[in-house]
């Protein structure tokens, strides 16, 4: 009797739920090993507990990586119609909202935890929670994965092993980078992990005075006066620096650059200059008599009136309009047009969303995910060298990854 293929999977998040899902599909006789209590603990959290699971516009221009060859391949091997496709058949039907999100109609990450819980029960899959993977040594044509639990200590052979074990982003949800020291242990080459998806810590006295106020504008990060990304939306003041899906965006790149960059906040995006300086001309010069923090009334948050007159030079806020100068105005203009703010850097891996950096992908097949290094050893998800951009990218890549590496582990 022909005896089923044993894959072992590490990591019983998105991307290995998914590959235990499609080698089981194939076949394998398929075990995933987890060391939270439960499966897709951090699923439950993305989209504020709704679950943005993909997202239309999923292409590489919105993933990052050393080498974007692996994604390229990737994102064309398994398309958006297959993977909503699988989420249909699992019962999970899906709508589509601003900036092409895609959540299921349930609104509730809930919704996928289980039926990916399901399907892998359905199939046979047997999950160890609570357990962690310590050591993978290959011997011959097979691999010892040793395990470490509570009570338990034990050493178990696989055909195939999936690394599917996530990246550092996220600790509070049990992320620790763990899978970097396995492949490592096999001859991986590590890319420097940094938080991305994450909120930016800025370097500004007034920040705690601007604590809790929202605002639509532009955030651009830029490096000796180039910009390298510039995002539209809401911007979210905090007493650290902004958080806010702009602010998000850029948080790679805050990560990357460290404190060798800025922050320049254009607070009406949609104006002209010739627009922006009309309307504060008018406000400042049209009534002499008024408070110069009382001309602004109306135009700027109530909270950014005293802060902005005072970046500008106008110390006295409250004096009248008349005794700006010339030079204070223009320093205004220029302010609401491109208010430039050092960068402290970005906050913790807590707090951060993905991880940008992992196993270089240059080692990894990019037809197969598996790698060029350890003949049976596969890679799925954010334990690569590839992390996207915020509305939906990063799981669309943990289902993409983790249908190839299942069905190429299970059918090699």
């Amino acid at each position: 009797m022909h005896q089923r293929k044993r894959i072992i999977i590490i990591g019983a998040g998105a991307s290995g739920m998914m590959a235990a899902i499609e080698a089981a599909r194939c076949g394998a006789d398929v075990m995933v090993i987890e060391k939270e209590k439960r499966a897709g603990k951090k699923l439950l959290a993305t989209g504020n507990g709704r679950c943005n699971f993909s997202n239309i516009n999923s292409s590489p221009p919105y993933y990052h990586g050393k080498n974007l060859m692996l994604a390229e391949s990737v994102l064309k091997k398994v398309t958006l119609e297959e993977v909503l496709s699988i989420f249909s058949y699992l019962g999970i039907k899906h709508k589509v909202e601003e900036e092409g999100k895609i959540y299921p109609y349930s609104d509730q990450g809930s919704s996928v935890l289980d039926v990916l819980r399901y399907e892998m029960e359905r199939l046979g899959v047997e999950i160890k929670t609570e357990t962690k993977v310590v050591c993978i040594k290959k011997k011959e044509n097979r691999f010892m994965v040793t395990l470490e639990g509570e009570e338990i200590k034990e050493t178990i052979e696989a055909n195939k092993v999936i690394l599917a074990t996530g990246g550092k982003a996220g600790s509070k949800f049990g992320a620790d980078g763990s899978g970097y020291q396995l492949a490592t242990q096999l001859g991986h080459r590590l890319i420097k992990p940094l938080p991305a998806i994450v909120q930016l810590k800025l370097k500004a006295p007034w920040l705690k005075a601007l604590n809790g106020v929202k605002w639509q504008g532009a955030v651009s990060i830029t490096q000796q006066e180039k910009i390298l990304r510039r995002e539209e939306g809401e911007i979210l003041f905090t007493e650290y620096g902004i958080s806010g899906p702009p602010a998000l965006q850029l948080g790679r790149l805050a990560s990357e650059k460290e404190e060798d960059c800025n922050i320049n906040i254009t607070l009406f995006p949609e104006w002209s200059r010739d627009e922006l300086c009309a309307e504060v001309y008018m406000r400042m010069r049209s009534s002499q008599e008024k408070p110069a923090d009382f001309s602004l009334v109306g135009l700027l948050h109530k909270k950014m009136i005293p802060v902005i007159l005072k970046e500008s030079g106008i110390i006295k806020t409250n004096c009248l309009v008349s005794e700006v100068t010339d030079i204070q105005l223009k320093q205004l203009i220029n302010l609401l047009s491109n208010w430039i703010i050092p960068v402290k850097g970005t906050l913790s891996w807590q707090h951060a969303q993905v991880t940008a950096g992992g196993i270089d992908t240059t080692e990894i097949r990019t037809d197969t995910l598996e790698s060029k290094l350890v003949k049976g050893l596969y890679l799925a998800g954010e334990v690569m060298d590839i992390d996207g951009d915020c509305g939906g990218y990063n799981l669309h890549w943990a289902w993409c990854t983790g249908i190839i590496a299942g069905r190429s582990s299970a059918s090699a």
